[in-house]
């Protein structure tokens, strides 16, 4: 019974809430509008960033766990294949596997490709397989000749074997894919040397052990985790975010002065609302639920309705706003839209950021005005 009673006493105080808010329609109605604009743009930069951290955790998934490269005067260089058989030998390596891949700068588009050779490239000399981004800028398809020049200055001539799928875009817009007999000649790389090697442990928490072993035997050359390469790019994306919210910083603060000023300074009808619902008989506590109900509803309103247009914004336009400045700038600019990710922790500390401070700034000067005498209060 007490508590049908305690609902039912909270609904008629948030029916009076809601026609005391449309009474005043126009002001409130701006409040939701800058209040719900806010909460869009921090949430689109905290949404975009977890979800792109999300697909760089998909992608490493399938990175080597160890890859070791060799190292003079603080450069990447070529590693001799001879380093293979020796890190076989290391107690704890399952693997061993040399890789071959690098870049090159095509003039005609003033971009970096990234050109790999497979150990499963199934296709014959002379055939390549391009990313979208390629595609694109080059206008070449499948079928088509594609002309690069080599890094001796000739010209070597590939007929386009296939188009790498948009769905890895992230990762594939700027990649092409031939085999290790055309990879050698394009680069010059003798049948001695890998770009650098890969190295899976049987237990991966051997991983720092194993790498220590590595630099005792080879002191040339530098292990790199995958977890290392993981926390750089949660640095990247957090770095990025944390500036674009710098940048919304003062819309942020502009808000929070105008949301304030709206809270704690109650208007002379807000006053005499107050004066005459004491007067009438509600108790004060009845007053500060109702303000309590006022701030809850303009807030949780604002919160629901900018997390909502967030979501859309990063997930269905991918994120147009700050796409440049989070994705990063590149000529071969990657088309993709990332999988939806929300992440409750996330959506709680943005909800304790903009929800209760202001749902707590409504009730302190509504507080003050319901323990005034009402005469004075209406006077």
């Amino acid at each position: 019974m007490l508590i049908r009673n305690w609902l039912q006493k909270n609904r008629y105080i948030v029916e009076f809430t809601l026609s005391s808010l449309l009474r005043r329609k126009g002001k409130n109605l701006a409040l939701i509008v800058s209040y719900t604009f806010t909460i869009f743009l921090l949430s689109s930069v905290m949404l975009f960033t977890h979800a792109i951290k999300e697909e760089a955790l998909t992608v490493l998934d399938n990175a080597p766990q160890m890859v070791i490269q060799k190292m003079i005067a603080g450069r990447h260089e070529l590693i001799p294949v001879a380093y293979i058989e020796r890190l076989r030998q290391i107690p704890g390596v399952s693997a061993v596997k040399g890789r071959l891949w690098g870049y090159f700068y095509d003039p005609a588009t003033g971009s970096n490709f990234t050109l790999i050779a497979p150990d499963d490239f199934r296709y014959s000399d002379g055939e390549i397989v391009i990313g979208q981004g390629i595609s694109r800028s080059r206008s070449v398809y499948k079928n088509d000749i594609m002309s690069l020049r080599t890094y001796s200055g000739s010209v070597m001539d590939f007929k386009i074997a296939a188009s790498l799928s948009s769905d890895s875009e992230l990762v594939s817009a700027d990649l092409m894919l031939v085999s290790t007999g055309d990879f050698r000649r394009f680069f010059g790389i003798p049948d001695s040397f890998v770009t650098d090697i890969a190295i899976e442990a049987y237990n991966p928490r051997e991983l720092n052990i194993v790498a220590n072993k590595v630099t005792s035997i080879f002191p040339d050359t530098r292990p790199i985790l995958r977890g290392d390469i993981l926390r750089t790019y949660e640095a990247i994306f957090n770095w990025r975010g944390g500036v674009v919210v710098i940048v919304l910083t003062g819309t942020f603060f502009a808000f929070i002065i105008f949301a304030w000023d709206k809270a704690t300074g109650l208007s002379a009808d807000d006053r005499r609302e107050i004066g005459v619902l004491k007067a009438v008989g509600w108790d004060t506590s009845d007053v500060l639920l109702m303000k309590f109900w006022e701030g809850a509803i303009i807030s949780l309103t604002s919160y629901m309705v900018g997390v909502v247009f967030a979501y859309a914004h990063v997930f269905f336009l991918s994120s147009s706003l700050f796409e440049p400045f989070l994705k990063g700038w590149s000529v071969l600019y990657p088309r993709f839209r990332l999988m939806p990710a929300l992440n409750a922790n996330l959506l709680a500390t943005l909800f304790f950021l903009t929800v209760l401070p202001y749902t707590v700034a409504t009730i302190l000067p509504s507080w003050r005005a319901a323990t005034t005498d009402p005469d004075t209060v209406m006077r």
